[in-house]
Formats: C-alpha cells, sequence, structure tokens
C-alpha cells in the first residue's frame, strides 16, 4: 500500500541518468523523489559531451542554457597515432549539417549542477545529502527504499517504481547479483587536469584527442575545457598499469606512460598540473537486464563501457530517456511489471554492442585512417557512431568493412611491412 503523499517513483542518484529521468517523468506528470547522497557541485570525471545528447538535452530544456553557458565548443574528434601523426579532424557537422553536430566539453560540476537544478524547476522532489540504505522488495518486487539523511534521520519511503540510478555502485546490480564483468575490456585509467596545456584555435579548440601510446598498449585522452584547463588521462589493460611496477604510485605510472605518448609530450611540457592523480580499475561491466518487477537500472547502474568515444553521458541520457518513456507507459496502464519497464532494453543493448564493436575495433589495431582510404563509404558510418547514433540497423554495414580493414593490416604486418 502506497502511503498519501508518497511519490510514484524513487529516483536514487542525481547524476546525468538520475536527473534525465526524474526530469522526463516529472514533465509528463508524475510524482517523482530524488535521493542524492552527496551535495551538489561535487567532482566527477567523463567531461565530453558527444553530439547525438542533443536530442535528450532538448528534451530537458537545456540547450539555451548550455548555448549560453561558459563550456567549450566541441566540434570533431581527431586521433594521434603512436609515432605522433595526426588524422584528419572527423568534423561532425561535415556529415550531419544540423546543429546537433555542435557539442560541448564540459566542466561535469557545472553541468551535473545544472541537470540537478533542471530537475527540481520542472517539479521533481530532490533530496541530497541522503544516502539510499536499501531497496526495498516484497518477494521479487521493488517496493520503495531505506534512506538516512546526513544528520542520520532514517526514513521508508514506498513507491510504485524504484530507478537505480546510483552509477557503478548501484544497489539493485549487486544485490541481485545482476554485474558481468566485460571479459575483454579489463581496463584501468589514471587522469589529472592540466593548466596552460597546448590547445589549438578556430574550429579545433575544443576537439577531443586521442592520442596511442607505443606499441598501441594504450591510450590517452585529451579533453580542452574552459578556464585554460584540460582533462588528460591515460587508459590501458589493468595488468599493464598496475602490475609489475618499480612503483604503485600514480603520478609516477602516468609520467612513465607521457614518456609512451609522443601525441601527449609536447602538448602538456610547459603546462601546469592544477589536479590530484585519480585513477578508476577494471570498470566495464553490465547488468543482466535493464529492469524487474518495480525498479529500472539506468545509466552507470546498468553498466559502463568505456572512455573510448566519450559514450558515457550519452548512455546516461539516453537510458534515462527510454526508462522514464516506459515508466510512464507502465503506470498509466497500471503495470510495473519487468516487462514492461523493460521494453526498451534490446534496442538500448544492441546499441551499446556496436559501440563496443567499435571500441574493442580499436584496441585490436583499427587504423580509421586506412579504413577511410580503403572504404570512403565507411567515413559516414565512422563519423555516425563518432556522434554517437549508434541505435540504428544501419551502422551494422560498418562491421564488414572495418573485418577487412584490419585483416589487410595484419596481412601487410605479417609480411614484414609497414602497414
Amino acid at each position: 500500500m502506497i502511503a498519501a503523499g508518497s511519490p510514484e517513483v524513487v529516483v536514487i542518484g542525481g547524476g546525468p541518468a538520475g536527473s534525465t529521468t526524474a526530469t522526463l517523468l516529472a514533465q509528463q506528470g508524475r510524482t517523482v523523489r530524488l535521493l542524492e547522497r552527496e551535495r551538489f557541485p561535487r567532482y566527477h570525471v567523463g567531461e565530453s559531451l558527444i553530439p547525438e545528447t542533443f536530442w535528450v538535452l532538448g528534451r530537458l530544456g537545456i540547450l539555451p542554457t548550455l548555448r549560453g553557458g561558459p563550456f567549450v565548443e566541441k566540434h570533431s574528434v581527431q586521433f594521434v597515432s603512436e609515432q605522433g601523426r595526426v588524422s584528419e579532424p572527423f568534423y561532425f557537422a561535415d556529415y550531419k549539417e544540423h546543429e546537433s553536430s555542435r557539442t560541448w566539453q564540459v566542466s561535469r560540476q557545472e553541468f551535473d549542477q545544472l541537470l540537478l537544478d533542471n530537475a527540481r524547476r520542472h517539479g521533481v522532489d530532490v533530496q541530497e545529502g541522503v544516502r539510499v540504505l536499501e531497496v526495498l522488495f516484497e518477494g521479487e518486487r521493488a517496493v520503495g527504499v531505506r534512506a538516512v539523511d546526513d544528520s542520520g534521520v532514517e526514513q521508508v519511503i514506498r513507491c510504485q517504481v524504484v530507478v537505480d540510478a546510483a552509477g557503478q555502485s548501484g544497489l539493485i546490480l549487486d544485490r541481485l547479483g545482476l554485474r558481468q564483468w566485460d571479459p575483454v575490456l579489463k581496463k584501468a585509467a589514471i587522469w589529472t587536469y592540466w593548466k596552460g596545456a597546448m590547445r589549438e584555435t578556430g574550429r579545433d579548440a575544443g576537439a577531443t584527442l586521442v592520442m596511442q601510446t607505443a606499441g598501441k598498449i594504450g591510450w590517452f585522452w585529451y579533453i580542452p575545457l574552459a578556464d585554460d584547463m584540460v582533462s588528460v588521462g591515460v587508459v590501458a589493460p589493468y595488468d599493464h598499469l598496475f602490475k609489475n611496477r618499480d612503483s604503485k604510485d600514480l603520478e609516477i605510472i602516468y609520467g612513465e606512460e607521457v614518456v609512451r605518448c609522443p601525441g601527449v609530450q609536447p602538448r602538456i611540457a610547459a603546462a601546469e598540473r592544477v589536479a590530484p592523480f585519480r585513477a578508476a580499475k577494471e570498470y566495464s561491466y553490465r547488468s543482466t537486464k535493464v529492469a524487474g518487477d518495480g525498479w529500472v537500472l539506468v545509466g552507470d547502474a546498468f553498466g559502463f563501457l568505456d572512455p573510448l568515444y566519450s559514450s558515457g553521458i550519452l548512455l546516461a541520457l539516453k537510458s534515462g530517456a527510454l526508462a522514464a518513456d516506459a515508466i510512464v507507459a507502465g503506470l498509466e496502464q497500471g503495470d510495473t511489471s519487468e516487462d514492461r519497464l523493460g521494453t526498451w532494453g534490446p534496442d538500448y543493448v544492441a546499441g551499446m554492442d556496436r559501440m563496443r564493436k567499435l571500441v574493442c575495433g580499436f584496441y585490436d589495431g583499427l587504423n580509421f585512417g586506412q579504413l577511410v582510404k580503403q572504404h570512403g563509404e565507411s567515413k559516414q558510418l565512422i563519423t555516425d557512431i563518432l556522434i554517437g547514433d549508434f541505435f540504428k540497423d544501419g551502422i551494422d554495414a560498418l562491421w564488414p568493412l572495418m573485418n577487412a580493414s584490419m585483416d589487410d593490416a595484419a596481412s601487410v604486418a605479417s609480411a614484414g611491412k609497414p602497414a
């Protein structure tokens, strides 16, 4: 029995996935309470938006704020080889002449605060400093949560649907044993922030750079932010970064990887580091399902793929929007079963699988420049997936071309010729 005054939906977590789900539910007249354990603004990595986020950001009503905000405009992505050679930029607008082809590099403190404040404006009951201790179940159905605020006061909130948007520490994922670690993408990352690092000008000023390290063992991201800041992080297999090292110190490991990356060395040579080193280890996983009776998983609470191609915020926004629409339909029909709440799952997982194929291709040595030279028609498909438009079946035409290009490169290499 749901008490009078109780919300229809409780959302756990106020990051992009939780704020998106809550806002879109409130827009459609549903009562929502969002519980966030921290008090915003708070730090979070993952600053790069890809163009396909435009459509959900439009639904949320925050595009005007982004256009007039302090964020750096992003028009392209470039790849830098292990020798330091820079590819031609993949300009999004060259392949999709639409406003959505301009996007942003964002400070997550500011961006996440913007999304959470937007949820409040739409009528979401946002409560910060409230930690959810457990999701309450009756049998297999979620019926609410037990939470405690930062003054120690506990409360039980019953509802019709619980949305777990609590990120990688999601409550439902581990309680029900749904987490599956990726058997291939066993990566780790170390990152920090620099002031005064090298920046391009004009159209290229906000480009994301993906720079390979020697032997293509790992890669650095290079994301220009406002106030002359750049986010620079290295991603590589966990064992490479953290095993058989003379030192476990993050600064030393990061410095050793900088030496192995000709692309990043000159860009940060005259820069000042202005943040501590941080690390994430073995982080690729996903849940075996997106929903159950009375509950839904969104964003990182469902799964995390890889920082390559900056798909994280898109997946948070996309899953939040799809889940919100399914919840609205379920509440209207009086059906909050797993089948009703999880209707969006197959298409979402198919899109995530497409992005995973491109990520794995990169780690297996895919050369984007060579692929385009061999198959000019592939540049449109590559740009589509870099834009984030990977929730459509047409993208699947890329895989035979990609596999053929990688086979050709392997043949050349085995013959002892430069690839």
